[in-house]
Formats: structure tokens, C-alpha cells, sequence
């Protein structure tokens, strides 16, 4: 049951659309950007992957060393040593490794369809050793005293949820790493609940638990508590073997709608929905038993990791959200939903 309409001018953004910003490298994916407006236009956080450029019979890939400098690793392809099945990871003597090095990057659009580089706005790239790997998956929570910025941090020793503030997409605090490792897919309510900031984020276990949808809760959005599991994977379903929240809650009269994204055994992504209570959003009302999203275009079934729709910004404007996601992990696409609609397929 896929709802969505998708724009007829997907996709929106290639990595060829993009210059590379790290001297020496290719862009090899652009991924599931933050939305937001700003000085009257629409505006894409974009996480973009870069690489060296590929030698036949070598693979190579880029690291920040202990002096915080990019340095690129390459290997023969061929060595016994190398497990390169995976074309996001590289493991090498026990070791894993990115084959790319993700960093944010804004492109801005007046109609919301056709979007340009902002060169003015410089590429915000990870610090420090905890985004020694880089920084994904930018969630924007756009509130009243400006945009705070949740997002994945990656190093060799954790995958964690950073957090930055910002008002004019040009200085920024950092506030350092706010739910430590294994966690991503944060998302911060855009408005206090009874006093409280919320924030949905996905801690991860090998052995007990999974991959699932966690709900915290924060005086000051720099300080979480009272983490409780609001939703898990499914065994037999879409959803089977991992759940993530997407960008912000939707306020609606029935709750707040929440879009996420599940993946089954074969790492085939979709995207479907929760309800949750207005005044206790710990309550989950409903929840979808079949998908609203499927990866069914031919830009969404093949790329560099295929069969992969994933969200993590939206824009609201009465009934109707427009979604724009990631792509088989490769280009950046639109399309629109009615909240009616989806709440109609919950009930």
C-alpha cells in the first residue's frame, strides 16, 4: 500500500549535480537530508558521501588521523585480508571501516523542487575523534529560538547522536555527543509537551532487545531521561528487522504522526507511520500494519545500496506533507502525502 505522490522530477539531486568539497575526492552518494525554511526559501541539509577516486584493482577510502586530517587507506582488492562485500563497510584485519566520509552540506530551492549549492554556507564537517568516521543523517527541529540539529556521529569506537544549535547556519554550538553509543535516528518534537522536551531516538542491541523506536524526555534538550521503547520490530513484517524514527512529529488533532522507517531481513527499506497521544506521547494510539512507502521506482530499487526509501525531513502545510528522502542511498527525492490519508490507513 504505497500512498505517496512522487514528484514527476525525481530525482531531485545526483552526486554529479554537486561539486566535491574534499580536495581529491568523488561524491558517491547524497543521503537523506534535514528540511527547513529559511530566509524565504526551502532548504536541504544534505548528507553527502565522498571517496577517492576508484583505481582499477584497488580500494580505497578515507579516514581522519589522530591529527584530525583526512588520510586515504587503500588496499589491494584481492588481499585475503580485505572483506569488501559490503559497499558501505570495509573490514580489514578485524577492522571496520566507511568506504566514504559523509559531512552536511545545505543546497536551498524557491519552488522546492529545483535546488542549488549555497556556497556562502560552508560544509559542516565532523570534529573530533568521536566523528572520526564522519557525520550522517541530519534530523532539523526548527523552533522558536532557532534550529537544533540531531544527527548521527561515527568513529571507530562509537555510533552515536550528536547535537548542534543553531540560528544562522553559520556559527553553530556544539553540544557534543547527547545518547551515546549504539544510537541514531534522533528526533526532537518542534514544541514542549506539558513543560517537557521530547526526542525519539534508537538505541541498538546485539543479544537482548534490537533495533526499535525509543521515546526520552528533556528539561533542556541537552539533558535525557525517562527513555522508554515505544516501538519494536515485527517478526514476518516490513518492518522485521530494524524501526527509526524520521524528521519531527506532526502535530494533529488525532496526535502526533510520526513517519519511520523499517527494514526487513533483506535490508529493504519503507516508510510507515505512528500515532502517538497529544498530552503522552509514551502512548502509541496506532501504527501501520502495512507500509505507506515502498521502494518501487527504478531510482529507489537500484543504486548504491538498492531497494531503499529513507526519511528524515518534511515540510508541513495544512493536510499535505512533503517528504523528501534518500534514494537506493545515492540521490535526493520528493514527494507529497495527506495527513488525512495516512491517518485513514491507521484506523
Amino acid at each position: 500500500m504505497d500512498i505517496t505522490k512522487r514528484f514527476p522530477q525525481n530525482p531531485l539531486l545526483r552526486p554529479s549535480d554537486l561539486n566535491p568539497a574534499i580536495s581529491g575526492m568523488e561524491i558517491a552518494c547524497l543521503l537523506n537530508p534535514g528540511v527547513f525554511r529559511y530566509d524565504n526559501k526551502i532548504w536541504l541539509l544534505l548528507r553527502v558521501a565522498e571517496r577517492p577516486i576508484q583505481k582499477e584493482g584497488i580500494i580505497s577510502f578515507p579516514v581522519y588521523n589522530q591529527l584530525g586530517e583526512i588520510e586515504v587507506l587503500s588496499f589491494d582488492i584481492d588481499d585475503p585480508n580485505l572483506d569488501a562485500s559490503d559497499p558501505r563497510v570495509i573490514g580489514y584485519k578485524g577492522e571496520d571501516y566507511l568506504t566514504t566520509m559523509s559531512y552536511l552540506r545545505l543546497v536551498s530551492s524557491t519552488d522546492g523542487v529545483t535546488f542549488k549549492d549555497e556556497p556562502r554556507f560552508p560544509p559542516i564537517f565532523g570534529k573530533g575523534k568521536l566523528e572520526s568516521f564522519g557525520i550522517e543523517d541530519c534530523r532539523v527541529a526548527s523552533m522558536e529560538d532557532g534550529f537544533w540539529l540531531t544527527f548521527t556521529e561515527v568513529s571507530p569506537v562509537a555510533v552515536g547522536v550528536g547535537l548542534m544549535h543553531t540560528s544562522d547556519w553559520k556559527s553553530f554550538d556544539h553540544h557534543g555527543m547527547i545518547f551515546p553509543p549504539h544510537n541514531k535516528d534522533c528526533a526532537i518534537f518542534e514544541e514542549k509537551i506539558n513543560g517537557k522536551y521530547y526526542a525519539l531516538h534508537r538505541p541498538s542491541s546485539p543479544v537482548l532487545g534490537g533495533n526499535y523506536i525509543w521515546l526520552a524526555e528533556s528539561p533542556d534538550r541537552l539533558h535525557w531521561g525517562n527513555h522508554q521503547c515505544i516501538a519494536t520490530s515485527r517478526k514476518g513484517m516490513w518492518d522485521c528487522a530494524r524501526v527509526g524514527a524520521g524528521a519531527a512529529p506532526i502535530k494533529t488533532a488525532d496526535g502526533w504522526l510520526e513517519i519511520y522507517h523499517g527494514a526487513d531481513d533483506n535490508h529493504r527499506y519503507c516508510l510507515g507511520a505512528l500515532l502517538l497521544d497529544l498530552e503522552d506521547p509514551y502512548r502509541v494510539i496506532e501504527r501501520s500494519v502495512e507500509p505507506i512507502m515502498e521502494p518501487m521506482a527504478e531510482y529507489e530499487q537500484t543504486g548504491f545500496f538498492g531497494n531503499v526509501v529513507f526519511t528524515n525531513g518534511q515540510l508541513v502545510e495544512g493536510d499535505t506533507i512533503t517528504l523528501y528522502y534518500g534514494a537506493s542511498d545515492e540521490v535526493i527525492c520528493g514527494a507529497q502525502l495527506s495527513i488525512k490519508e495516512i491517518i485513514s490507513t491507521l484506523k
